[in-house]
């Protein structure tokens, strides 16, 4: 049964409001910053969460009136001073003030037809010869292409899954991750910087709708607005079959879509543990057995 509250679309279950994005950035942002953090007397009768709007204006230097008036979005171009300002009031980070910045970038947008995102055949040749997982995304964390070592060491990473839904609602990708709050926390900031100005690109609607209403984790990190690069990085998972498997994770673009490979220390135990894997794969016992993967315990 979805997780659902009854209001039928993804911008009204995650309180998203495409004709104010920016006012909604800094309501949100404003309300995970405690008073102590921004050196204010914490008081015994704040009726909401983090800072008030006339105590982000007082630090911001601007005037209570102005900073209505961005966050309701009745003005939508304040200067690079302001933002910078707004930016170091509510303690973004490099990323997040890009994205602020961003937001009141002023971008005449016309009609766009996005090109359905396609694997070059080089990349299909190039996953075939690759020894350790790799496997292709688009913007939207679709799977597109793997090879038979990322099957082995995830069988979620086959073509037509999609990595956000499956860390967001799959109790054996959840089981997966060593840290899944973190794992998912990250994957949503990712989607929401990946999605930019494109709130109207039909695949990211579908997404955010499905998720918004299956899962409540979802919709209360949504409504976070945290944004996020997920790049390159050290990440630990449970295998199901080898046990506990630590590996760096590369995403590299090629044209329109997104090369991901794992690969462990050389020589580690992780190292050892994947080559196990793959003897696994590829032996008569592994198939067909009752096991994610279609692997049986080492």
């Amino acid at each position: 049964m979805a997780d659902t509250d009854g209001n039928g679309t993804a911008a009204t279950v995650t309180g998203d409001d495409p004709g104010n994005r920016l006012g909604a950035y800094l309501r949100a942002r404003r309300e995970l910053v405690t008073p102590a953090q921004a050196g204010l007397p914490a008081g015994g009768n704040r009726r909401v969460p983090g800072l008030r709007r006339e105590e982000v204006a007082l630090l911001a230097g601007i005037s209570a009136d102005y900073y209505l008036r961005l966050e309701r979005g009745r003005d939508k171009n304040p200067s690079v001073q302001v933002l910078e300002s707004l930016a170091r009031v509510l303690r973004l980070d490099d990323v997040e003030r890009r994205y602020l910045l961003g937001l009141a970038a002023v971008r005449p947008r016309a009609p766009r037809r996005r090109k359905p995102e396609r694997v070059p055949a080089r990349v299909h040749q190039l996953l075939a010869h690759l020894t350790v997982p790799a496997f292709v995304e688009g913007r939207a964390f679709d799977v597109l292409a793997a090879n038979s070592a990322a099957l082995a060491f995830n069988p979620r990473l086959r073509p037509g899954r999609n990595r956000l839904r499956d860390v967001v609602l799959d109790p054996e990708e959840q089981a997966f991750q060593q840290d899944w709050p973190k794992a998912v926390a990250g994957f949503v900031a990712a989607l929401r910087t990946t999605i930019g100005d494109d709130t109207d690109d039909p695949r990211f609607v579908e997404l955010v709708g499905e998720l918004a209403l299956s899962s409540a984790r979802f919709r209360t990190l949504w409504a976070r607005h945290d944004v996020r690069t997920l790049d390159g990085g050290t990440t630990t998972v449970h295998h199901p079959v080898v046990g506990e498997l630590r590996l760096h994770r590369d995403k590299l673009p090629v044209d329109d879509v997104i090369l991901v490979v794992y690969y462990p220390d050389r020589n580690s135990d992780s190292d050892e543990k994947l080559r196990l894997l793959a003897t696994l794969a590829d032996s008569p016992e592994g198939e067909g057995a009752e096991r994610p993967g279609g692997l049986r315990p080492a």
